[in-house]
């Protein structure tokens, strides 16, 4: 029998292949796995991208061919506007209210993602995750379609928009609890860090997708026939092709092949993140007794206590009652988690507060940053067509942040300290913010660097919690009776974040509106971003505090070794 991954119909939840259990084939499984939920989620995005480009044509007056001049005190430029095209897309063509009406679009998708993202991982753990995954996109992709057909259909009504932004938001949270959860089920927590910050890249992959295909098309039909339909019919056809294949080849779990689970307890020479496991003194924080009053007779002690399931670390954080970490048996069926327990899990609440800020500075990014570019740069230097090279620009935001989430998933994995990792990104993040608000719209070439290395820092916090972290909260030895758990602990870290990211891009429309100099309204934006990034790292100090305990008391016992 062949060994290469087989095809899951909807007939057959095992497969056409029968229940091979070699390593290769496990190997092959996993990379079909890897490469089909990357693509699944970089489709997610696209599709949420083209709102952000298409904004600039919304409100856009150019119903006759004019110039425009821009500049400051050292230099004029006449920036030709060679657009034969209607005037801005009622209802958001007027100057007065054009901004509160981008900041309710954006308002009502992410609050509805937010609240579909708790009732997604509720749901998504009590069915079968290819239809689970392949409804949602689908649903997705008609909705994304179906907003470009206002154009179509010459539909100027707000309610319409938002409507179709609400329900967008809903279907769309069904996909990160569903990959998530997948690839969770399949890969253990050996360099899950490394594997999934490197996974991760399809968000920023998807944005930068979405934002080229929106903007590509937005040059293409719009300066010279005022079409934006374009943009959504193609990035939601992309996600509806992604459906089909998620239908007919995921295989959400290795059982489902006659595969063995990869979340069973792992060996002693693969320990777990630090701040997902019990302190590496069970008396330094069992005790009241301080990491640094620990004597050589303690460690001698529990060395000499170990067993095999003591060097998994397998006790956790303190206070947590591992006297339900048995894990149930094969012929036990796996019951999901309820809401509470998995709010129960130590440092879900931490992390969860902590992405609530970290996405909110990533999301504002993400649906700000393209008007930004075009109000600052336009001021400052020639953009030949400021409605698209504005997108265009956004996106080396994204591409930083591929570098970024890999980064940060390496370091998480070498030091098994993935608060202290996100607190280091945190912190160089602030300095780049502000050197960007500074510096980056000067010239392009300060724009490319400091763009990029902006991505860089802020998406590595936001990369990390929602995947390696997420996942290894989902496979918390103290869930070991409630084996379905990766999609609720994944939602509740995610849709907590994600009420952050619908704060964000609404507080940035209202302090957009303010009747204030632009130059004060930018400078009220950034320190917002600044600082959520310092509450953000201020809500981890107490997961921080014990990963440099245990850091110290891991050097600690390898001197007294030595």
């Amino acid at each position: 029998m062949s060994n290469a991954p087989c095809i899951v119909v909807a007939l057959d939840k095992r497969g056409v292949c029968g229940s091979p259990t070699n390593t290769s084939t496990s190997a092959k499984y996993k990379i079909s796995i890897w490469i089909i939920t990357f693509f699944v989620y970089t489709s997610y995005h696209l599709s949420r991208k083209p709102i952000t480009v298409v904004k600039n044509a919304l409100h856009n007056n150019c119903s006759t061919p004019v110039s425009m001049v821009v500049g400051n005190e050292s230099s004029i430029y006449q920036i030709p506007l060679n657009k034969s095209c209607d005037s801005s897309w009622a209802p958001f063509d007027k100057d007065a209210t054009y901004d509160d009406y981008f900041g309710a679009l954006d308002v009502a998708y992410l609050a509805a993602y937010a609240v579909g993202m708790f009732i997604s991982g509720h749901v998504a753990e009590r069915m079968n995750m290819r239809y689970f995954l392949a409804g949602g996109m689908t649903m997705s992709a008609l909705l994304t379609i179906a907003f470009g057909l206002g154009h179509v259909f010459k539909i100027h009504s707000l309610a319409y928009f938002i409507i179709i932004q609400v329900c967008c938001g809903i279907f769309q949270s069904s996909g990160w609890p569903g990959v998530v959860a997948t690839m969770g089920n399949w890969f253990g927590k050996g360099k899950r860090g490394l594997i999934m910050g490197v996974w991760n890249a399809h968000t920023s992959l998807g944005n930068i997708l979405g934002g080229l295909i929106a903007s590509a098309f937005l040059k293409e039909y719009y300066v010279d026939k005022g079409y934006w339909f374009w943009s959504f019919f193609y990035p939601g056809l992309i996600i509806f092709g992604m459906a089909v294949i998620v239908f007919f080849f995921l295989v959400p779990h290795p059982e489902d092949v006659g595969l063995p689970s990869s979340n069973k307890r792992i060996s002693a020479q693969v320990p777990e993140r630090a701040p997902l496991i019990n302190d590496a003194t069970k008396s330094s924080y069992g005790t009241n007794e301080s990491a640094e009053n620990s004597s050589a007779s303690d460690v001698e002690k529990l060395d000499a206590k170990k067993t095999d399931d003591d060097e998994e670390y397998n006790t956790d954080m303190p206070g947590v009652d591992t006297s339900i970490n048995s894990a149930p048996s094969d012929h036990e069926p796996a019951k999901a988690v309820s809401f509470l327990g998995a709010l129960k899990v130590p440092g879900v609440v931490e992390f969860s507060l902590c992405l609530f800020f970290a996405k909110l500075v990533s999301y504002t990014f993400l649906y700000w940053l393209p008007q930004y570019i075009k109000q600052e740069m336009t001021t400052h230097m020639v953009l030949k067509d400021p409605d698209t090279t504005s997108g265009d620009l956004a996106t080396l935001v994204d591409v930083g942040g591929i570098f970024g989430a890999i980064a940060a998933g390496l370091v998480a994995d070498l030091t098994k300290s993935s608060a202290l990792t996100c607190a280091v990104w945190l912190v160089f993040s602030i300095p780049m913010m502000l050197l960007y608000r500074l510096f980056g719209a000067l010239s392009m070439t300060n724009a490319y660097v400091l763009l990029l290395l902006t991505g860089f820092m802020v998406n590595g916090p936001y990369s990390l919690i929602t995947t390696a972290v997420s996942a290894d909260l989902g496979t918390h030895s103290s869930l070991a009776s409630s084996a379905k758990a990766l999609a609720t602990v994944t939602a509740i870290i995610d849709g907590t974040g994600s009420i952050g990211a619908a704060l964000g891009p609404g507080i940035t429309a209202m302090i957009e509106g303010l009747n204030q100099p632009l130059k004060q309204r930018m400078d009220i934006v950034f320190g917002m971003l600044i600082g959520s990034s310092v509450a953000a790292l201020l809500l981890l100090s107490r997961l921080i505090y014990k990963e440099i305990q245990v850091l110290i008391a891991k050097r600690r016992q390898r001197q007294l070794l030595e």
